[in-house]
């Protein structure tokens, strides 16, 4: 049995005042809805890709669809630590201060570990993992001299469950839960929450790409609703840890999931 999907949540002000940076906000996954979801809910955004003509059009749609001002965009490969302090300032100038950091970005792929070259594990883990040092890195300073600010990292289920094929991705996923535990305790010192999604399976269009039917078919079998998430039932959460609503957790990984136990 497949459990309808609900209905497209209406804004409540939860980010009312507050500014949100967004990496990997191109194209149509996570990324993007938790963008379009932040800006709904009365932030000043500002969205993050390294593809330039796929960023301006996600800018343009959340004008559009949203009915607020433009984002503010920045091209961004975050596997560079100039590029990411380029984001940074970026970000500074054009919203003053950034209350809110979602860091999106993730590579991954299906391989063997006995067919895994370097390159493949180094770049999954370098784009999924290191850059998440890299961006923490980068913009903590400035969320600690204002004593305040969250950063909400997207993890994965496969960070505890094992698959073949995602040795790099899983290994990657599992550094992201643990880097957010221990960079969420130092953090809370000085004000700053630091907290993760771990979603099981979003359905967008580059998923469906680079996945096949029958993997995709097996997967959706896993969850208990009988279909994957939207991507924006995802964001919504990230939302939620991004909001004073969430104001004592730190250090904390929310599973969006509806697997069965």
């Amino acid at each position: 049995m497949t459990v309808p999907v609900p209905p497209y949540p209406a804004p409540l002000g939860m980010l009312k005042g507050k500014t949100v940076v967004v990496t990997a906000a191109a194209g149509t996954g996570i990324g993007f809805a938790a963008a379009k979801r932040a800006a709904e809910e009365g932030a000043r955004v500002l969205i993050s890709d390294f593809h330039e003509r796929r960023l301006d059009d996600a800018a343009d749609r959340i004008a559009a669809e949203v009915g607020c001002e433009r984002p503010a965009t920045f091209i961004c490969d975050v596997t560079s630590q100039t590029q990411v302090d380029g984001l940074r300032d970026a970000a500074i100038a054009a919203l003053g201060k950034v209350d809110v950091l979602i860091n999106n970005a993730g590579l991954g792929g299906e391989v063997a570990v006995v067919d895994m070259t370097d390159d493949q594990w180094s770049r999954v883990l370098d784009v999924t993992l290191t850059s998440l040092f890299r961006m923490t890195r980068a913009f903590l300073p400035h969320m600690y001299a204002n004593r305040s600010g969250v950063m909400v990292n997207n993890a994965s289920v496969l960070g505890w469950r094992a698959q073949k094929g995602q040795a790099h991705y899983a290994a990657a996923k599992a550094g992201v839960m643990a880097f957010t535990r221990c960079a969420g305790l130092e953090a809370a010192e000085h004000g700053v929450r630091i907290n993760a999604v771990s979603p099981s399976l979003a359905m967008h269009p580059f998923l469906a790409k680079v996945t096949s039917e029958e993997k995709l078919a097996e997967l959706v079998q896993a969850e208990a609703y009988g279909r994957p998430a939207e991507v924006w039932e995802v964001a919504n959460v990230m939302l939620f840890l991004a909001s004073d609503l969430s104001s004592y957790m730190t250090g904390e990984v929310v599973s969006v999931s509806s697997q069965r136990a």
